[in-house]
């Protein structure tokens, strides 16, 4: 197996059996409909996190709904004095940059990340680059929406095997331009993490 192969497959497994801890938040990531949100929500309710932090401001339905309509979807049950709406990102790196200036304001050490299969690995590597980048040294949890199914088309019209093939071209890409943080760097982070209380 070549050296960026092998470099995928950690991001991969790390990203799919991330050890969750309490958190200050559990971050939902808009895309891929509601599927995500319903993860979000059901890690709110198994009271893994003080508060549901939606991102994203990119409106495209039906694949991207922005975070203020994606709200109207939480259950009654929740009180909204902790749901936390972002609206201004347009991008996953942006939701890095917008999320860590909330975590930074409110002085969170552990979140909670959600985005679907797919998009998870490079939705860790994003955040661990805008996390650096605003000088934080927080704790970073995966929690993937898991259960859909790998070869169904999404509502953009590819499955997601192809839209995870996608999301491994732009890994490369971005992270030549130095949006996300590298494996090497994952991996260091996730020794670290593994330590921590």
């Amino acid at each position: 197996m070549e050296n960026k192969e092998l470099e995928k497959v950690k991001i991969m497994a790390i990203v799919s059996n991330d050890k969750i801890k309490k958190s200050e938040a559990v971050v939902c990531l808009e895309g891929d409909v509601y599927h995500r949100l319903d993860k979000a929500v059901k890690i709110f309710k198994q009271g893994l996190a003080e508060r549901l932090l939606i991102s994203g401001g990119y409106n495209s339905p039906p694949f991207s709904i922005p975070a203020k309509i994606m709200a109207k979807k939480i259950p009654a049950s929740i009180s909204r004095r902790k749901i936390i709406l972002e609206e201004n990102s347009q991008n996953s790196y942006e939701q890095g940059v917008e999320v860590m200036k909330i975590a930074k304001e409110k002085k969170w050490k552990k979140i909670i990340l959600v985005a679907s299969n797919f998009h998870q690995p490079r939705a860790y590597l994003t955040f661990l680059k805008t996390m650096e980048k605003a000088k934080l040294k927080i704790q970073i949890f995966n929690a993937p929406a898991r259960e859909l199914l790998w070869f169904e088309k999404t509502t953009l019209g590819k499955t997601r095997m192809k839209l995870l093939e996608e999301e491994f071209e732009k890994i490369d890409k971005y992270t030549a331009e130095g949006y996300l943080a590298t494996t090497e760097e994952a991996i260091n982070y996730q020794k670290w993490k593994e330590k921590q209380k």
